[in-house]
Formats: structure tokens, sequence, C-alpha cells
């Protein structure tokens, strides 16, 4: 501890301000000094995780068939205007967010901790998305393993498994080419070794029972978690070296599943069917938020994901760029996926002789009973079929990936002491724990089970957390704020094309979409089973426990405050103390902090310690932390002075020059 001295002994002095944490003893300045949390290792690591992320199974079973059931060539008009009103502005905020602080979805809301409970529902959600998302994994190792073989076990009826109502969808030919088959009352292979052996649906009599566990569904379940836990064992450092592989060979496969798909008879037919623009769908209101949904849902905004990978990057990396790449690559992908289907689509509504609609379908059924079924008609088709499998796990694969590193990234942040040295152990329990959560999702009626959690896990409960998240960075802590926080890392303020977006134009968009899901709400339904009220309920709830999590969240901010109702709000509402970049060099401007060492400096705040030397002279211990360089100097100044007191330097001193707000401690 250094003294301020008279003016005979006019020793040159060296502030707290400047003393490295183990030059200033034992006195408690109550800073966090975190563990290391890692960076990325590769300059590509980051764009191809997020590649990974967004470029999903949504891309193959769902943009396909809203396209053509919504106007198909016309259906690009909305989806591409969405794109520019909610898709790209709000992926930019998300990374923007996790790039500029280095914090995970909880501890980014040092932000505005009035808000921490958004990201207290976007772990709800992620998790509940993660349980199911890695059985839809597992059915497709299962398929993937069912393709080893020389002849397709869904290819033919005859098995165990099968019904007299069991048909071989196969045209026959005469010399005018096929003629058409009547599918009515007829289930094709497929279909039933999907339903009746994979899931083994009929075991079951509703969600209510569920019945006995498949142990192969069971294995191929817990593969599926020891990959995904194999691949995020280190972090980024192991999920950004493996999504080289994962983010990129599904485009290599899905290459060649178009080339073999437009070479077939009859393909044109399903492409058209795909394209043709029906203008007249774009009076509908239906189409338009049809094309709003799917932007949402496939760059994954919310989930927490964006923000966790941008987490991991250094602070001046260019996310402006990589958020038209993602993006604009993201709906190119959907769309040549459409090619890709409809075009073995065509050529398989050719070959039965029926309309190219009564073969399309979307989500499992076209993953699960229609592709594969158009496999079978085509040469070498377990090799086909082997190929398209592996492309669907790449997919999920990566998606997966982000979700289990949200979950670890964010509970680690919170208590980087305990978990970061024991992230790989605290890794493998979130992944035991998610494990023995799905296996209701491997019984008979499993299946039931999973479209409950995909219609509800990330429902209302996911636009909520969104809007609640613009709306508190550009509202509460202010736009011309965030702006500047991005000038930080840029080097450029976002223009006004952004701003527009992220005031009003993305969470008007949002808000619309909220309102349509609630007016028109269906209730779940798997095929012909209709879900009974309690499960309904079940489901409501699970999306409004999500929606809770923001008031219970406020309600402890306010409470760890204090003074009266509103002085509670306002100070929950502001930035924390260590809120700003994570590395001391990036902290410019506002965030100046000095405290070397220092992982969280306490911005905006002095601390001034006072007491008698042994010689009797009074000295000052403060410690000034993210303001001015003109003012800290000045104040530096005034300490090394002959007859200054703490009182008397604290008085001269001027914050104003930086138009901050400085609170005194002491």
């Amino acid at each position: 501890m250094k003294k301020l001295q008279g003016a005979h002994l006019r020793k040159p002095v060296t502030p707290d301000l400047l003393m490295t944490p183990s030059d200033q003893g034992d006195v408690d300045l109550d800073v966090d000094f975190a563990a290391d949390r890692g960076n990325w290792t590769g300059k590509l690591d980051f764009l191809l995780s997020c590649i990974g992320y967004c470029v999903g199974l949504g891309n193959v079973w769902r943009f396909p068939y809203r396209a053509y059931t919504n106007g198909g060539g016309a259906f690009l008009v909305p989806y591409f205007l969405m794109l520019a009103i909610c898709g790209i502005p709000l992926f930019f905020l998300e990374l923007s967010l996790g790039q500029f602080s280095s914090l995970g979805p909880l501890a980014v809301w040092k932000i505005s901790p009035l808000f921490k409970g958004a990201g207290a529902a976007m772990l709800l959600i992620v998790g509940l998305v993660a349980i199911y998302y890695n059985m839809i994994i597992a059915y497709v190792l299962f398929y993937l393993f069912a393709s080893l073989t020389s002849d397709l076990p869904w290819e033919h009826c005859g098995n165990w498994w099968n019904t007299e109502l069991c048909l071989e969808h196969r045209g026959s030919k005469d010399g005018n080419g096929a003629l058409p088959l009547n599918l009515t009352c007829t289930v094709s292979p497929s279909e039933e070794y999907w339903s009746r052996y994979v899931l083994h649906i009929q075991g079951s009599q509703g969600i209510g029972s569920p019945g006995e566990i498949r142990w192969n569904l069971c294995l191929c379940l817990l593969l599926a978690w020891v990959i995904v836990f194999l691949c995020i064992l280190k972090g980024v450092k192991s999920s950004g070296k493996v999504v080289y592989f994962t983010a990129t060979f599904p485009y290599l496969i899905l290459l060649m599943l178009l080339v073999r798909g437009v070479t077939l008879p009859g393909a044109w037919k399903g492409i058209q069917f795909y394209l043709t623009p029906q203008f007249h769908h774009l009076l509908s209101s239906k189409v338009w938020i049809e094309a709003a949904l799917q932007i949402f849902y496939s760059l994954g905004v919310g989930f927490g994901g964006l923000l966790t990978f941008a987490s991991y990057n250094t602070f001046h990396q260019n996310i402006y760029r990589d958020t038209f790449i993602v993006t604009l690559g993201n709906a190119i992908t959907s769309i040549l996926a459409g090619f890709a289907i409809f075009s073995v689509l065509g050529y398989m509504s050719q070959e039965l002789g029926v309309p190219v609609d009564q073969v399309a379908k979307a989500g499992p059924g076209l993953a699960f009973v229609v592709y594969p079924q158009a496999m079978t008609m085509l040469p070498l088709s377990p090799f086909w079929s082997f190929l398209f499998f592996f492309m669907l796990l790449t997919l999920g694969l990566d998606s997966q990936f982000a979700f289990l590193e949200t979950i670890v990234t964010a509970v680690t942040d919170e208590f980087p002491y305990y978990l970061r040295p024991k992230k790989v152990v605290f890794s493998g329990l979130i992944c035991v724990a998610m494990y023995l959560m799905g296996l209701i999702l491997t019984t008979d009626g499993g299946m039931y089970w999973l479209v409950l959690l995909d219609d509800y896990s990330a429902s209302f409960g996911l636009m909520v957390v969104v809007i609640t998240t613009c709306l508190a960075v550009t509202r509460v802590y202010g736009i011309q704020r965030f702006c500047r926080d991005i000038h930080m890392m840029l080097g450029f303020k976002p223009g006004l094309y952004f701003r527009a977006c992220w005031l009003f134009l993305s969470p008007a968009t949002l808000l619309a979409l909220l309102v349509y899901s609630i007016v028109k709400y269906q209730p779940s339904e798997y095929g012909s089973y209709r879900f009974p009220p309690w499960a309904e309920l079940l489901g409501i709830l699970m999306g409004l426990l999500s929606c809770l999590m923001i008031p219970a969240g406020m309600l402890v901010a306010v409470l760890r405050e204090e003074g009266s109702f509103w002085e509670r709000l306002q100070q929950a509402s502001r930035p924390a103390m260590d809120w700003g970049p994570s590395l001391e060099e990036n902290r410019t401007g506002m965030y100046v902090a000095t405290l070397a060492g220092s992982q969280s400096p306490k911005p905006l705040m002095v601390h001034m310690r006072k007491g008698t030397s042994a010689g009797g002279l009074l000295y000052a211990r403060m410690t000034v932390s993210a303001v001015c360089i003109r003012s800290t100097d000045k104040m530096l100044s005034c300490l090394q002075g002959a007859h200054s007191s703490a009182e008397t330097c604290l008085g001269d001193f001027k914050p104003e020059i930086c138009g901050e707000e400085v609170t005194v401690v002491g």
C-alpha cells in the first residue's frame, strides 16, 4: 500500500490504479479473475460452425414443402423479404452481443440484469429441443445402419411387421408408360417399416401409455449422445475442427443427390411443381407468416447458439461479413435442397402414375417414409440411401453441437471457478442427464412425446424471448450505446437499415408472428391420433414456463437492489459494473479499465479507502476504472500532489468530461 507523503519527501508514488493485483496485498477489491474461456483455433471455425448450426434438417424437410404449398416460386418473394427484415438483423444482433462481451446466454445479461430471465428461458428452450433433436439423430442412425445391406428392408412387403394393407408402390408399365396406381386403402412398405418396425407405434395406445422401451432405438440414442459428447469434449476447440467435415460434407452429398435427381425421368415434373409461381398466394397473410417462420427457425435465432459461438471470437472478428455469408448461404442451401428433393419426387410420381402432391410430405414423413421409398426405385438403392441418411446425420450433428455448447457455456460462465476446470466432466453429466430424459422417446409411444416437444418447446416461448432481447438491447440499453459498442469491435456503426429493423421492423414482425400463432392455434396431432386435453395443457405449460422465466428474473433482479421500487428498477436496468469487453486491451472509451490482469474489471466505479499512516499522514487509496484517460490522469496528478487529500481530489475530479456517471463507494 502506497502512502501520499508530504512535500519534503516528494517521492514518486505509484497509485493503486496502476498496480497489479499481486501488488495490492490482501485488500479486497471484489474483482474476479476468470479462467481462460478459450477461443476458436482457426479462422474458419466460427464461420463453418454457424453454417452447420443454421443449415440443418429443416432445410431439407421443411423448406421445400413450405415453398410448394405457399405459391411455389412466388414464395421466394416473402421469403427473402422476411430474411431482410427479420433474419439478417436479428442474426447480426445476437452475434454482436456474444462477440462484444465474450459471454454466454446467461452472463451476457450483464448488459441489463433486469432481463436475465430471458437467458434462463433460452436455456430451457434449447435444453428441451436438444432432448428430442438427438432422438431424430438416433432415427437417422437407425436408418443409416439399415442401409448397410444389399436389399433395403423397407423395399418389400411380407415381413413380420407388414399388414395385409401393405402394397409395394411400384407403377406397372404398358406401351404408353406408367399405369396409375390406386393408393387408397393401401400402405407402402416404407411407411409400415417406419411406423410398425422402427417406432413400433402399435404397441402404444397413446401418449398416456408409452409402452415398452425399444432397445434398438435406445442404443441408437446412446450412440448419438456419445458422438455429441466426443465432439464437444474440448469445447469449441474440438467441435470447431469437427465442423470442417460435418458442415461441408453435406454439400457434397446434396450435390450428388441433386445431379442424380435431375437426371431421372420425370424429375422436371417435380421441379416444375416445386417452383411454378402462383402469385395469387401472396395475397394471403398465411404465406407471409410461413415465410417468416421458416426464416426464424432456420437461422436458429433466439436459441443462444449464435451468441455462444460468437463469444469465442476474437474481439475484432468481422461478424458483419459473416452474417451475410451465413444467412444468404442458408437460404441458397434451402432452395438447392428443394431441387434435390422434388426432382426425386417427380421421378417417383411418374413411376407410380400419380400427381406429385400425393407423394410429397413434410417433416419426418419426408425423411423416413417418402424419400426412402423413392430410394428403392433407384439402381444401387442402398448406396443412395446411405448417402441420404449420412447427409441428414451430419446436418443434425452440427445443430446438436451448438445446443450442447450453448448449455455448457452458459452455466460455466456463471460459475467459472468451479466448472471451467471441470468442463469435460460437466459436459458428460449434461449428456447423461439428457440421455436419461430422452429415454421416453425410445418407447413405443415415443413419437407422441416427440411431436409434443416439437410443437411446444420452441413455439411462442421462443418468439417472446427474441422480442424481449430485441427490446432490451435497443430500448433499455439503448440503440446508440449498442451501435457504439459495435463500432468498437468493427470500426463502423450499423447503418439506418439495421437500426430501423432493430427498433421497429423486427419486433413488429415477431409480434405479428406471435399473435398469429396464438390466433391460429391448432391442437397437436400425429396422423389420425388426436392428443388428449391434458397433453395439450402440458405442452402449453411447457411454452409458458419459458415465458414466465422473464418476469421471474425481473423480480429477482429488483429484489437484489436497494431503495424504492423505482430506484431498484432503474438500477437493475443499468449495465452491470463489469459489463464490456472481457480483455483489458479491448476496453476503450467508457470501458477503459486499468486493473492489470483483470478479466472482468468494474467500470464506472471509484473505490476510495482512507486511513492514517504510521507517520500520521492522511492517505487515500483510490481505484478508478472505465473512465476517460484525461480524467484519470487528472486525478492521478492530484493524488500525487503535496497537500492533496482524497476528498479534495475527488472534488476536483470531473467525470463529466467523458459524459459518464461515476459512482463513489467509501
